[in-house]
């Protein structure tokens, strides 16, 4: 008899899998590395923990497995999932719970073959991040350090180049700073 009971608790874990597998805003999270260097592993912690939380509660409601899945996301990926998937998700794991407890074992096994197809059949896009009016700046600057690096090259490669490097060739820009009159450095502002 408990052959069945085995049986039925690895193909809710392969329901949850393929739910959590399917789930945008945890795929997200995972690929871009929200939760660190591990966010593979504690993807497949997550399923082992959902599994866990629907046998330790008696007769869970899907708004409490939503709250449970926010406060994972939230504290092992630190993101906020506020796509409406949240809902939608435990709504998801309550029915395969459901159905699993039930005996409807050929209706999950076609639930989870319809959601790895669905997985497999969407393509992986890629995150491109939101630009917010303080980006602009960080673009500039990062654009900056691209020019500045080009700089460093072109000076650094001196010896390759037949130009002589001694300070008559260099822009102003370029010039080294010089000592002040005090001993201190002073370093002025790039001009473009």
């Amino acid at each position: 008899m408990a052959a069945p009971r085995v049986a039925t608790r690895e193909l809710f874990t392969e329901g949850i899998r393929a739910v959590l597998g399917t789930w945008p805003a945890l795929q997200i999270a995972v690929e871009n590395g929200f939760g660190g260097a591990f966010s593979q592993q504690k993807s497949e912690w997550m399923v082992d923990a959902v599994k866990q939380y629907f046998s330790d509660n008696v007769d869970l409601q899907h708004l409490e497995v939503e709250d449970f899945l926010a406060e994972i996301v939230n504290n092992e990926f630190d993101t906020v999932v506020e796509d409406g998937s949240l809902p939608e998700v435990a709504l998801q794991l309550c029915e395969l719970f459901g159905q699993c407890s039930r005996g409807q074992l050929e209706e999950v096994k076609g639930r989870i073959a319809q959601l790895e197809l669905k997985r497999s059949s969407v393509g992986r896009g890629k995150v491109v991040a939101a630009k917010s009016p303080g980006d602009e700046e960080e673009e500039g600057s990062e654009e900056e350090e691209a020019a500045a690096e080009a700089m460093d090259c072109d000076g650094a490669g001196s010896a390759s180049t037949a130009m002589p490097a001694d300070s008559s060739t260099l822009s102003p820009r370029r010039q080294q700073p010089q000592p002040g009159e005090d001993g201190w450095t002073v370093v002025g502002k790039n001009k473009k």
